[in-house]
């Protein structure tokens, strides 16, 4: 059993900047997110494309800001737990909760906060005959461990980033990397395309394009596939699959939890602190609605801001908390570190 004083339920920049929030108010988090790394869509769908709406960034790249965002809340020492999907809940006599993950984790805290962006991502799976058995068994669509494809033989599929830059990466881990697109232009990074350009020069990258893959072979694991191209099949030796197609965000077993669900989002009370039907659980950031909502990150931070604050007085009941400015109060760590402004020095000017 897990407790903590906040569970957070999506590792995105909403959930993430509500661990900086908690702990300016001494609340501790935990995050729980269905998938393998922190950063929710910035860092699965678009890590290396710049986003220009962010105060203070005049661009920022989305998988950099995810990486701000992690040092930004390094001292406050919040845990995780990714690759699980939260499951159910169970209230307490006490008020407080209980989830309990996909793989059997529990977690215990008096606030729930779901900041599931759009819902619980699920990959887009290519229609192949037989694809669901051969999952786990060579086919993979995310990637965890880089080091799994170690001297093995692999081919992606996909042409958007997440296809080149996991093309790119694997060249230096696989002892045999293929790249197969549907078509012979990739949406992607400008560097990323250049990159990939080089390797298949170099032959470190074997590609085809167009073409696609349309079949599955091996008796127990995945031994080949079948690819189509111009017209013609032939058939791929292979030890891994990974089909990179996106992501397809669905709100899962949230939606079985009793709340207010309005067109696939949760219905929050945004007058106040962004709580949902259920007192003790909010939702915040694009998971939500509410009259006038906007699925902007910048205003995702300010409902976790909002959240917090609410979530401080379910926490200690009661007990009033003075907001005091970063800059007067500094930040004090769970960690022991500290951040403060340098002093002002008292000196006579003679």
């Amino acid at each position: 059993m897990i407790k903590t004083d906040i569970l957070i339920i999506g590792a995105g920049p909403t959930g993430l900047f509500a661990v900086f929030e908690a702990g300016l108010l001494k609340l501790k988090c935990h995050i729980l997110d269905a998938l393998p790394q922190a950063g929710g869509q910035l860092s699965e769908l678009y890590p290396k494309k710049p986003i220009y709406d962010i105060p203070g960034f005049p661009e920022v790249l989305a998988g950099d800001l995810v990486d701000n965002l992690m040092e930004q809340i390094k001292q406050f020492e919040p845990g995780f737990t990714l690759g699980e999907r939260a499951e159910t809940i169970e209230k307490q006599e006490d008020g407080t909760f209980i989830v309990t993950s996909n793989k059997g984790k529990k977690f215990h805290a008096p606030v729930i906060a779901i900041a599931g962006g759009l819902g619980s991502f699920e990959p887009r799976k290519p229609l192949i005959e037989d694809i669901e058995f051969y999952e786990d068994k060579g086919i993979k669509y995310f990637i965890k461990n880089p080091e799994k494809f170690r001297d093995k033989r692999v081919v992606i599929a996909g042409g958007g980033d997440s296809a080149l830059d996991w093309s790119i990466f694997l060249s230096n881990v696989a002892s045999e990397v293929t790249l197969i697109h549907r078509r012979n232009e990739f949406r992607g990074a400008l560097d990323s395309v250049e990159k990939v350009q080089e390797l298949k020069s170099a032959g470190k990258i074997k590609m085809i394009t167009p073409g696609e893959v349309v079949g599955l072979k091996g008796a127990e694991h995945l031994e080949a596939v079948v690819v189509e191209e111009n017209g013609a099949q032939r058939t791929i030796e292979t030890d891994y699959f990974i089909p990179l197609f996106g992501l397809t965000p669905k709100l899962g077993p949230i939606g079985d939890w009793g709340l207010e669900i309005e067109k696939n989002a949760i219905k929050v009370n945004n007058a106040l602190d962004y709580q949902t039907n259920i007192p003790g659980i909010f939702a915040i950031g694009d998971v939500n609605t509410y009259p006038g909502k906007l699925k902007l990150i910048l205003c995702g931070f300010h409902e976790a801001t909002l959240m917090c604050q609410a979530a401080y007085q379910i926490i200690n009941p009661g007990k009033r908390y003075v907001l005091k400015y970063t800059t007067v109060s500094g930040v004090d760590g769970f960690d022991g570190t500290r951040k403060e402004a340098p002093k002002a020095v008292v000196k006579a000017i003679v």
